[in-house]
């Protein structure tokens, strides 16, 4: 099977050198491998692909499925073991899970549009909270997930890279970052196993429910966390001034009235992790890293909740 991944392409080499060569090599090979294990029929893949492959796949029957490969590394492994958890409630289901050729079988969503194509943001917001709400479960024991102490440790690299000092990231920000995780973490409610990256783009329309996750991280911590990722990732007509902060106290104030959160908390945890996401643009790519940043100068600016 040919397959036409250039950005996919770009990402995996660029992420992971002369391994991510390799896997690229090797995947027709995987994806015919999994045709035969389990009995499928993988069509094209899906467009704009990251950092992992999946494609619409026919199973038995007709089922209509989704074929999704990675190359192995805990962040693939804890995707899978997330889907597990979760167990289709608020999220996609795993059917099947091949640990040594890196593949999962899902079910395919349909009609499978991403919640960002909702025109009335209040009604995405909704839509959101109740998936989180679905998808919360205390953490399982024993578990091999990261933790949010875990994610927030990389603001220590980020010093480390420029010898104690932020890089092109604002040094006001990223020492109110580095504040507020430690503040946050101490002082943070129960842990449940959280998706990670709950934004718009992961919450496609369903038949079953109206809509479900996809793509969790798998990472555990308190639930307010997990709106941050729906406070920092906006269309980028809302990048500039007012309109950004304006879009932003709303969607805080919705989720706080619909999920029984402090504002404030809120806030704080949107404006430690879209830093953090600036830092990991950096680390992963060298760029990509204003986005994040313009919408933590928003947060921090939004002192007024009321």
């Amino acid at each position: 099977m040919v397959v036409p991944l250039d950005q996919l392409k770009s990402n995996v080499t660029s992420l992971h050198g002369g391994a991510g060569v390799d896997w690229l090599h090797r995947l027709p090979d995987i994806i015919a491998e999994c045709e035969r294990e389990w009995a499928i029929t993988a069509s094209q893949p899906f467009p704009n692909l990251s950092y992992n492959y999946a494609a619409p796949a026919l199973g038995r029957g007709g089922a209509n499925l989704v074929l999704k490969i990675g190359r192995p590394s805990p962040a693939f492994r804890a995707e899978t073991e997330a889907l597990r958890w979760f167990d289709g409630r608020g999220s996609v289901r795993l059917l099947a899970y091949d640990a040594d050729l890196g593949a999962m079988l899902l079910e395919r969503l349909s009609p499978g549009e991403p919640l960002s194509r909702l025109s009335c943001d209040q009604q995405a917001t909704s839509a959101a909270a109740q998936v989180m709400q679905q998808l919360w479960r205390p953490a399982p024991p024993l578990s091999g997930f990261p933790t949010i102490e875990n994610w927030a440790a990389g603001l220590q690299r980020l010093r480390q890279r420029f010898e104690g000092e932020t890089g092109p990231l604002p040094r006001g920000l990223v020492e109110r970052a580095e504040t507020l995780f430690a503040e946050l973490i101490a002082s943070m409610d129960a842990p449940v196993l959280l998706h990670g990256d709950l934004h718009h783009d992961n919450i496609l329309s369903a038949e079953r429910q109206s809509w479900l996750a996809i793509d969790p991280q798998g990472v555990i911590g308190e639930p307010a966390y997990e709106v941050g990722a729906l406070l920092r990732n906006v269309a980028p007509q809302f990048l500039a001034g007012a309109r950004l902060s304006s879009l932003l106290r709303r969607r805080i104030a919705q989720f706080a009235d619909e999920l029984g959160f402090d504002r404030e908390r809120l806030r704080n945890w949107g404006l430690a992790q879209a830093v953090l996401s600036a830092w990991w643009c950096i680390e992963d790519h060298g760029e990509g890293w204003e986005w994040p940043v313009a919408c933590a100068e928003a947060l921090a600016a939004a002192m007024d909740l009321t």
